[in-house]
């Protein structure tokens, strides 16, 4: 399992996680030279992509999208896009000390072995990024829900209060072995297993992912996309080539869905840009009129790893959710017999 790279970047809300993330970010920056980026940089622009027989970039092969870099800007950085690598270090020290001030029972009194289950960030390698956060531009932030949106999901939460546990649909996606967010689009950095596998042949792109083991049909045929009507988990994928980028365009979500508290009018637009023998650079740009009053943009290294994806079973001792209905169930009947 030392192939394996996990993170807990997407879920860096807390100074605890980002103060985790940017500690981990640290060695990274060291190994990585200012210099080298320039050059790496400057190589990537003559390279060329090996091709499929249909004369598209071969984008195939298993990679992981694990990074050390938290999905929201920390608010202390401001409109920060990019660390110097002094910078980097010096934000990591000031984490480090964040860190070392735990309360009795967090995550950091715990002392949990992270090894024994894949979660040490010293197993794995990250790619060589000095940005302060996943989401592009000055705010690097997820902008505010527009008031309509913060009523809609006020109202779903009122709805839901009090029966959580009325039955396993009143559980969420992830906990029912469905979908978990990040599977995407767009495609986040999991909390582990951050695996995928991509797989071409004319007309189509898969994507295989890790966790829970969906795969993405994307048609790269032009085919136009479903009727408004027909409504899907992780959307209507559309594909085509705009030169060496495949682009995925995807609408038709259902309200279930819900990334980040969006509706039905999510439209997400990926590039898939392989960018040297061992990297694809991939860019999302997310839009909902009806929750943001704004598109949003983020980039992702994706690394190219060893194979193959492992085998994942969510359902099967999947003794959470049961045992929450169960007891339910338990606390019902007592409160009958009262």
């Amino acid at each position: 399992m030392s192939k394996r790279f996990f993170e807990l970047a997407s879920a860096a809300g807390s100074a605890g996680v980002i103060g985790i993330v940017f500690v981990a970010l640290a060695p990274a920056m060291a190994q990585t030279p200012a210099a080298k980026l320039a050059n790496e940089t400057t190589a990537n622009k003559t390279w060329t992509p090996p091709r499929t027989p249909d004369g598209h970039p071969d984008l195939g092969g298993v990679y992981t999208n694990a990074s050390a870099i938290p999905l929201e800007r920390p608010k202390d950085l401001g409109a920060k896009e990019f660390f110097t690598k002094q910078e980097a270090e010096a934000y990591a020290a000031k984490a480090k000390v964040r860190q070392e001030v735990v309360a009795p029972g967090t995550y950091g009194d715990v002392h949990y072995n992270m090894s024994q289950f894949g979660l040490d960030r010293g197993q794995g390698e990250f790619p060589a990024t000095l940005r302060t956060s996943l989401i592009v531009g000055p705010e690097g932030r997820v902008p505010p829900l527009l008031p309509a949106a913060k009523a809609r999901m006020d109202a779903r939460a009122a709805a839901a209060k009090g029966h959580e546990f009325d039955g396993p649909e009143n559980r969420s996606l992830a906990e029912r072995c469905i979908m978990w967010p990040n599977e995407g689009p767009p495609m986040l950095p999991e909390s582990y297993n951050s695996n995928l596998q991509i797989v071409q042949s004319p007309g189509y792109v898969a994507v295989m992912q890790e966790m829970i083991h969906d795969v993405r049909i994307i048609p790269t045929d032009g085919r136009p996309h479903l009727p408004p009507e027909v409504h899907q988990l992780m959307g209507d994928p559309r594909g085509h080539w705009e030169g060496d980028t495949l682009v995925v365009d995807t609408t038709n979500f259902t309200d279930r869905t819900a990334f980040r508290g969006s509706s039905e009018n999510l439209h997400v637009v990926e590039r898939f840009t392989r960018t040297d023998p061992n990297t694809i650079t991939y860019q999302f740009t997310v839009s909902d009129p009806s929750t943001w009053e704004k598109s949003w943009s983020g980039e992702i290294l994706m690394t190219k790893i060893d194979g193959p994806i492992f085998e994942y079973a969510c359902t099967e001792g999947n003794y959470g959710l049961r045992n929450n209905l169960s007891g339910a169930r338990a606390a019902e009947k007592n409160t009958q017999k009262q």
